[in-house]
């Protein structure tokens, strides 16, 4: 039986990582350093809305974090590191050129339970930061697994050019579609014929068309859900600024609108 089954379902390829978007909205994350590999932290970090502390001499400073210092955009504590940054941390990265510092803070760390990144040391980390392709909501990562991150950064390009441009304005308005669904049909009960109804959404249009709904668009869209179905580019553009719908053949009279046969 369990021979059998084997076929069935995927196989258990072991030494990977637990790739995840981890949540730091708010809160504290200490970079101790401030070359260039902490600048690219601090950069990741920013861009996911933490508040980032960096500890790091004036005088080892590079360029963009100076910058990001001067901007008021984290905040700077000049000089080398000591235990006590560790308080009210959430996580800690470390991008320093001393190896007994780095692993001093990644023991600290452990002991108070803090996940730890140390740049370089692999084994000295409880994560790895990957090479990102961002455009708006839109977040691809390429992970080695810490050995090969210039491979990641070439696999992570090449990815990047086989998307549409406009991916991330297309995945804006699919984001501003289930908003305004959750407000026409907020009952958890609901929530398969939600999915199941932004499936078809999602199938239906391409990302250029996507990109080019209007909150009109939008509003006209959603006087579909209710038969569960998804009109034609053409059906919808047919109903701006249309009020009388009727002619459409889908105006049932009930929750809103339904689509003929």
């Amino acid at each position: 039986m369990a021979e059998k089954n084997a076929s069935k379902f995927p196989a258990v390829q072991g030494g990977g990582s637990l790739i995840i978007a981890w949540q730091v909205r708010g809160k504290k994350v200490l970079v101790v350093g401030g070359g260039e590999v902490a600048a690219g932290r601090i950069l990741n970090l920013l861009n996911a809305d933490a508040l980032v502390t960096v500890v790091c001499p004036t005088s080892g400073l590079n360029p963009e974090v100076a910058y990001r210092v001067a901007q008021n955009q984290v905040t700077h504590i000049p000089r080398t590191f000591q235990p006590s940054d560790l308080n009210d941390t959430t996580m800690v990265l470390a991008a320093v050129d001393d190896p007994a510092v780095s692993t001093l803070i990644y023991n600290l760390a452990h002991s108070r339970n803090i996940p730890a990144n140390i740049a370089d040391v692999p084994p000295e980390c409880d994560f790895y930061f990957g090479s990102v392709h961002r455009d708006g909501p839109l977040q691809i990562m390429v992970s080695t697994n810490g050995k090969g991150p210039r491979l990641a950064s070439t696999i992570r390009k090449f990815i990047a050019s086989k998307l549409p441009q406009n991916a991330g304005q297309a995945i804006e308005a699919i984001g501003a579609l289930r908003v305004k669904l959750r407000q026409v049909a907020p009952r958890p009960e609901e929530g398969p014929k939600r999915m199941a109804w932004m499936t078809k959404v999602s199938d239906a249009y391409s990302w250029e068309e996507m990109c080019g709904l209007t909150e009109e668009d939008m509003e006209n869209l959603l006087k579909w859900y209710a038969s569960g179905k998804v009109p034609s580019l053409d059906v919808l553009k047919s109903m701006r600024g249309n009020e009388d719908v009727s002619n459409l053949d889908v105006f049932d009279g009930s929750f809103g609108f339904s689509v003929g046969a």
